[in-house]
């Protein structure tokens, strides 16, 4: 186990690597000049020279991405063209009230779907097990900006029973607000995966350890929770830990739609100005979760399964 640790903390190390490289020079690739778009129409060549050479822009784009690698080790992200504050400063700013939102769509999504995909698995092609698949799949098909649009219009707005925009002040007040966002995101993976456990479920539970425990009489709840979900829910953790990616480009128009602080409403306004050391502190950051999301989602795997070790 030691040695699949090392192996896939150093493959997340390379891929985090090779994904930074990448998104800068595709970063810089975007047309315009952002010395113009920071300035405005009435900038000066002189001044525009100016703000080249403050944000390094004036530099070959290698020598440009090997100061930025170099910064990073020393912990150094850049500063804000307008503040002059430090990236890191604004970024991890934003990205607690982010992470709340993906833990809180996560969580909840989790606790319905997979009592829901375990009970379709064990009443399988009943009136529930259908009903189930069509609502599941019709969750599935709809975005998620769509569904916090109408969320927002009828939950808000037309019955006032919960908080439209912003985070709130107190706690009971924040978890007030992240009902209705982590809702519009949460919705589709309640789908997806209480579909992926039924699918699971059934397979495992045609399994000849699951005949053989059925034969000693054990009970058909305890043989599902001890026996067949610990296998059925690998699937899960696997997609969970590659969705992250899904659920932080979700989050980019949930904090538009709410008015939530947040690094996707944070990294949009930086686009809009070619502020390029937010947008790559963003994008850092952003490539650490997926990467370190999907190695712990290998490594639970692996712990729960010793065969994924090989």
């Amino acid at each position: 186990m030691l040695t699949y640790i090392c192996k896939r903390v150093a493959l997340a190390i390379a891929i985090t690597v090779i994904a930074v490289a990448l998104l800068f020079l595709m970063i810089h690739a975007v047309p315009g000049d952002p010395a113009a778009v920071l300035l405005g129409p009435r900038a000066t060549t002189e001044m525009k020279a100016q703000l080249h050479e403050q944000m390094g822009l004036d530099k070959p784009l290698i020598v440009q991405l090997a100061t930025f690698f170099g910064g990073l080790l020393q912990g150094n992200l850049g500063f804000d063209v307008f503040s002059q504050r430090p990236v890191a400063d604004i970024v991890f700013e934003q990205l607690p009230y982010t992470i709340e939102l993906i833990f809180f769509s996560i969580l909840w999504s989790i606790a319905a779907a997979v009592p829901l995909g375990c009970y379709s698995a064990l009443r399988r092609n009943s009136l529930v097990d259908q009903v189930a698949g069509v609502v599941t799949v019709a969750t599935i098909a709809i975005p998620s900006f769509v569904m916090a649009i109408y969320a927002l219009l009828i939950f808000a707005v037309a019955l006032r029973w919960l908080p439209a925009i912003g985070v709130g002040s107190g706690l009971w007040d924040r978890l007030m607000h992240l009902i209705l966002p982590g809702f519009a995101i949460g919705v589709g993976w309640v789908g997806y995966i209480s579909r992926l456990v039924r699918a699971s479920m059934l397979e495992v539970l045609g399994e000849n350890h699951i005949r053989m425990a059925r034969s000693f009489g054990i009970s058909e709840w305890r043989i599902v929770a001890r026996y067949a979900l610990p296998l059925a829910i690998l699937p899960t953790v696997t997609i969970l830990g590659v969705g992250i990616a899904w659920l932080l480009s979700s989050a980019v128009f949930i904090e538009v739609v709410f008015a939530r602080p947040g690094i996707g409403a944070l990294i949009v306004n930086a686009v809009s100005a070619r502020n390029y050391p937010i947008v790559m502190g963003v994008v850092l950051v952003t490539t650490f979760l997926i990467v370190a999301a999907t190695t712990l989602s290998d490594l639970v795997n692996a712990f729960l399964d010793p065969r994924t070790r090989e």
